[in-house]
């Protein structure tokens, strides 16, 4: 069965589930209410997973490592099948786009540009999944070894409603091409993106069992992390959910690829040019409605600029386009849910509290009598010790946190439990890269916001562990095995 949706999108075996490569149905007539953040309209149902259902793929996924072809497959016939799944997913981008508008409130134009970013990601990754050595001969005077790289086992992928196709380029198609079968565990609002991408995939010609796609609540979530038939998980989400999943899964020491939140700081030097920098920073700061894990939410400005660098920022949030995601013209959609809509709220309401005060927005738009709308807002007077300073809201609050000098910017950036991006902007390049160099970040961008998504991407303290992206992102997904063929000095158990 086909639900068909508003605004041209088609939605694939909307009461069926992906599982083991094919649909299939579920376990339960339970279901799931598809809601559209810009009105709140009920704009499909589908067919809702189940512990059956993860217990099912899991079996599928266990039984495709244990005994089927994909581990054992030469990497260049991986990478065949991938692509194949990828070009599907790309000749449908524009419904991809269309869905995760409807789901996630994102605006079409970011939709558009992020379409393009993960097809980028995921086309790097096949063109250099078969150029790496999985195997190599190594000599020494402990003698002759053979050191492989070989495919861990089965893997639970974890992705959030904020960017689940950019994430099946960060983590999917780098497991199935290091030869693991994959669970995917979309969020519960990825349903109409989730449907799509798991239609693609039966154009790809996987193995039975290599991959499922269960778009699930929490208590399947949390069924899926402590289930004895994973053996890893790689995960990107919140730091709290985070350290739920560590110790729901430590008992059986499955490895786990953490991509966290973060509380990304942008330094103004005392000679940045805010023009040039409003170019990124005010995206950077904004974008998807602050929904974004690597979100400049700190705006750190020097004291003697500081009345300067917020008025200058003011007149740019003001100039924010706040709308229907669906209209090209809207910079600024609605948050995703009515959770992120109240979290953002809290978060205003405490930092006010605290002692800052708003420059622009902090409300729900006038004219938007349905929606999770809120409106872009810039926050002044805040100290770094502030609750707002301190946690990701993922939402359009961002803070301008004035500084003394160079030395007090690296501390005060460097003053949060948080380690995932971080941006410098200087008119002397030279002189931000050793600012860059003294940040404690994941990724440090100069006169730029953003990432670079063919490099080893990740974060530092709670913004977690492990790298995406790159060769080590594909690494990432295998264990070392070393095959020893001469015993030169090393331990020869015989000889005892």
């Amino acid at each position: 069965m086909t639900s068909a949706l508003s605004l041209d999108v088609e939605l694939p075996e909307a009461d069926k589930l992906f599982i083991s490569g094919q649909w299939v149905e579920p376990a339960t007539s339970e279901t799931v209410a598809v809601i559209n953040p810009a009105d709140e309209s009920v704009v499909a149902t589908v067919a809702a997973a189940s512990t059956a259902d993860a217990d099912r793929a899991v079996a599928a996924a266990r039984k495709a490592f244990d005994e089927g072809p994909w581990p054992r497959m030469a990497v260049a016939e991986r990478t065949e099948v991938c692509r194949r799944f990828g070009a599907a997913i790309e000749a449908r981008s524009e419904e991809l786009a269309r869905a995760w508008v409807i789901e996630s409130g994102a605006p079409i134009g970011y939709a558009g540009v992020m379409a393009g970013v993960a097809a980028g990601i995921w086309n790097h990754v096949f063109d250099l999944a078969p150029t790496l050595e999985f195997e190599e001969r190594r000599t020494s005077e402990t003698g002759d070894v053979l050191i492989r790289r070989e495919p861990l086992g089965t893997v639970l992928a974890i992705l959030t409603y904020n960017g689940p196709v950019n994430l099946m380029g960060m983590k999917v198609f780098p497991a199935l091409l290091a030869g693991c079968p994959v669970v995917m565990k979309p969020a519960l609002e990825s349903q109409l993106t989730m449907h799509l991408i798991a239609d693609c995939a039966t154009e790809a010609g996987f193995p039975e069992g290599v991959l499922s796609v269960l778009a699930a609540d929490v208590e399947v979530s949390k069924h899926l992390v402590e289930h004895p038939g994973i053996d890893m998980i790689a995960m990107t989400g919140g730091t709290a959910i985070a350290i739920d999943v560590v110790r729901r899964s430590a008992g059986r020491l499955a490895r786990t690829s953490l991509e966290l939140g973060g509380k990304s700081p942008a330094i103004l030097a005392p000679d940045a040019d805010l023009e040039l920098a409003a170019q990124s920073l005010v995206p950077g700061a904004t974008a998807h409605a602050g929904q974004v894990c690597l979100a400049l939410s700190r705006i750190l400005a020097p004291r003697e600029r500081y009345e300067e660098v917020v008025e200058f920022l003011a007149e740019k949030w003001r100039g924010i386009q706040l709308g229907d995601p669906m209209e090209p013209s809207t910079e600024l959609g609605p948050l995703a849910n009515a959770r992120a809509l109240e979290r953002t709220e809290g978060f205003l309401a405490s930092a006010l509290a605290d002692g800052a005060k708003v420059v622009v927005g902090g409300q729900r738009p006038a004219g938007f009598e349905h929606g999770y709308y809120y409106e872009p807002t810039l926050l002044r007077d805040v100290e770094n010790s502030m609750e707002v300073a301190q946690e990701e809201v993922f939402g359009p609050l961002t803070c301008v946190i004035p500084y003394d000098d160079i030395e007090d910017a690296v501390a005060i950036a460097n003053d949060t439990k948080y380690g995932l991006a971080a941006s410098v902007y200087s008119a002397d390049a030279d002189a931000a890269v050793q600012i860059a160099r003294r940040i404690r970040s994941g990724t440090v961008a100069i006169n730029i916001a953003g990432v670079c998504m063919t490099e080893p991407f990740g974060g530092v303290k709670q913004s977690g562990w492990g790298r995406e992206c790159g060769s080590e992102g594909i690494f990432e997904f295998t264990d070392i095995k070393q095959i020893l063929l001469t015993s030169g000095l090393g331990f020869d158990p015989t000889a005892a």
